[in-house]
């Protein structure tokens, strides 16, 4: 364990010298090229700032307005459908979440994991669904948008199927493993 450890520690300060060492012995301008390479990061930075500022005052406002309490109270019939336990919906509000924030999902994740407990079966689920789903608007608003791609419909629709079966194999896996 210690020689992962040492090796983690010092794995980055190594990059960040034999790189530029490399470079320079393949006579590569490296100022030059960080220069340039910051220069179009700063412009991808600048043209995906709309996006982003769109993105995330949309999610406020979905959350805000109750929007997502009235969709979680919309799928339960379908969690009821599956045969799931009643606490289940608790995750509702995370699964809807998930697709949307990052940020506002693992938010929602503590609260499960504080109301319920880490060990719990809803602690768990809740974890499982956080890694093994995605922020599907996120990723369509700031990465589609900083190549430039506008028509991206089948891209969300497998997005959203990809969050979908995160869900139901989350919720499946940790019921087989640990219930």
């Amino acid at each position: 364990m210690s020689v992962i450890a040492e090796i983690s520690r010092w794995a980055i300060p190594l990059m960040l010298c034999i790189i530029p060492l490399a470079a320079y012995w393949r006579k590569v301008p490296v100022y030059e090229s960080f220069v340039a390479g910051a220069e179009d990061g700063f412009k991808t930075g600048v043209r995906i700032l709309p996006y982003l500022i769109g993105m995330l005052v949309s999610v406020r406002v979905f959350v805000d307005s109750g929007a997502l309490e009235l969709l979680a109270r919309a799928l339960y019939p379908v969690f009821h459908w599956f045969g799931w336990r009643q606490d289940f919906t608790s995750l509702i509000p995370l699964a809807v979440m998930r697709p949307l924030s990052g940020s506002g999902a693992l938010g929602v994740a503590a609260q499960l994991i504080e109301q319920y407990g880490p060990d719990s079966l809803i602690g768990r689920i809740a974890s499982t669904l956080q890694g093994s789903t995605d922020t599907t608007f996120f990723v369509l608003t700031v990465y589609f948008g900083s190549v430039g791609v506008r028509k991206y419909r089948y891209a969300m629709k497998v997005g959203l199927l990809a969050d979908l079966v995160g869900l139901i194999a989350s919720i499946w896996i940790v019921t087989q493993v640990f219930y």
